[in-house]
């Protein structure tokens, strides 16, 4: 590889000698002719362009899409099903949970009301409001009850009891989520699929010892998409590229610590989110403090709300009654959220309170002033892929004597930071910086094992970083 050169004449003299790169003694330099920026929705729609040829005209049996929070994953695959089947191919889709089919039935009839839609189910399933909603949507415990339609949906597990007939294609949304010996399980069902979902967020999980698969190339608690790519290296990997869902604001830093290696930006630019109080700050110490914080988290997006450094139960009482708190103050204030879809006001409904453990968050519940009734409160496993305006986060690490692996998991951090559309505020204990300087890895290290990038130390100490600043 050769650097190129520009051939200068000088001024005043066109018969001089051809001399490259100089004009009068000094290094000439041509001017570079900037890029015109590209709008976040060109560079999406780019890439989703990229996966469905792929999908149309590729030969290889899989297609993997890795999305960062927030990025259109479910609004890919419904366009992809949608695509498929009005190529004519039987389609089946996988999902992980029955709120992810009864979601993507809901989106299903609202894109293409006339496309028929079979859903898998439990014997004792009773449809959903959305699932009933459905124009053109059946229900049936067996895949002969449903009438041959152009979508088939159910969960992992229902299709593992699928014992009879095959599709052309298969999607599998929130494949992350998805173990690899579930996969195993539904792969004979289909020809080809497209893989989607989220890298960074939590990974499958078992109540059962498994460290006898541990450095197996198909270990069951690898992800289905990690499996897939340990065997196939060759199948094409797209990335979509815009979150839009966190602001302008959180993008950068959920980026950094939990997609180092990818990065993605926001569809939003500066200004362009809002969070603002119709009430006045209180004047008692305590709403004050509590104001301070909300009103930090309106202007940049980030609020800290720290206690006292202390060790405490894992049901800190102190800590679930500060997070219920919030929610009661921002409600109180009247909150409106201006977007790029209007002006609304911040109501209950909006609201999410995560926390680690069932038990923290059953106590943050039960503290929830009247005002906060309808906030959601839940573990960072049942908030993956809900989206809401205000988020609070109690922080894993927040009290804890010792760091485990549970609570250092990337992905548990990842979902509770990335579930707002505009502000995020995080409750926790003084001291987590140095706990997690003094308390070092007691993991064994295991041949085989592909190393978890992003490291759970790194992810914490980047998101407590920009929190302090």
């Amino acid at each position: 590889m050769t650097n190129a050169t520009h051939t200068v004449v000088p001024a005043g003299n066109p018969t001089a000698p051809r001399q490259p790169g100089i004009v009068g003694g000094p290094r000439y330099r041509a001017p570079v002719k900037a890029s015109p920026p590209v709008s976040p929705a060109a560079e999406a729609a780019r890439v989703v362009d990229a996966v469905l040829r792929d999908l149309r005209g590729g030969d290889h049996r899989g297609v993997v899409v890795d999305s960062p929070p927030g990025a259109g994953k479910s609004t890919l695959v419904v366009r992809a099903a949608g695509e498929l089947a009005a190529a004519g191919s039987p389609l089946m889709i996988v999902a992980q949970t029955n709120e992810q089919v009864d979601d993507l039935i809901e989106r299903l009839g609202a894109r293409s009301p006339e496309m028929r839609v079979g859903r898998l189910s439990a014997v004792d399933y009773e449809a959903s409001p959305r699932v009933r909603d459905h124009p053109a949507c059946r229900v049936g415990a067996k895949v002969a009850d449903l009438g041959s339609p152009a979508v088939t949906i159910g969960t992992a597990a229902k299709w593992a009891t699928v014992t009879e007939g095959t599709w052309a294609w298969a999607i599998v949304d929130e494949a992350y989520q998805m173990r690899s010996d579930a996969l195993l399980r539904v792969a004979p069902r289909f020809e080809r699929a497209l893989f989607v979902g989220d890298p960074g967020q939590l990974d499958p999980f078992s109540t059962v010892e498994v460290d006898r698969w541990t450095g197996l190339s198909w270990d069951p608690m690898q992800s289905a998409v990690a499996v897939l790519l340990r065997h196939n290296p060759d199948l094409p990997v797209h990335r979509l590229p815009v979150s839009w869902r966190l602001p302008h604001s959180a993008a950068p830093v959920v980026a950094e610590a939990f997609y180092p290696f990818t990065g993605f930006r926001s569809g939003t630019g500066p200004g362009d989110r809002r969070l603002t109080f119709a009430a006045p700050a209180a004047a008692g110490p305590h709403d004050r403090t509590l104001d301070r914080v909300l009103d930090e988290a309106a202007a940049t997006g980030w609020g800290l709300h720290e206690l006292p450094p202390r060790f405490t139960i894992r049901t800190d009482a102190e800590a679930a009654a500060a997070c219920a708190a919030l929610a009661g103050r921002a409600l109180s204030r009247a909150a409106v959220a201006w977007s790029e879809s209007g002006e609304q006001p911040l109501t209950p409904a909006r609201i999410a309170i995560g926390a680690a453990h069932r038990d923290q968050a059953a106590a943050i519940r039960a503290a929830l002033p009247p005002e906060a009734a309808g906030v959601t409160v839940d573990t960072a496993n049942r908030l993956q892929g809900r989206e809401y305006d205000l988020t609070i986060v109690l922080h894993p690490l927040s009290g804890r004597r010792d760091a485990t692996a549970f609570h250092l998991e990337s992905g548990r951090l990842c979902v509770l930071t990335s579930r707002h559309r505009h502000a995020c505020v995080v409750v926790a204990r003084a001291g987590i910086a140095e706990l997690l300087d003094a308390h070092p890895s007691t993991e064994p290290v295991h041949l085989n094992v592909p190393v978890k990038f992003p490291d759970g130390w790194e992810a914490n100490q980047a998101i407590l970083a920009h929190l302090n600043r």
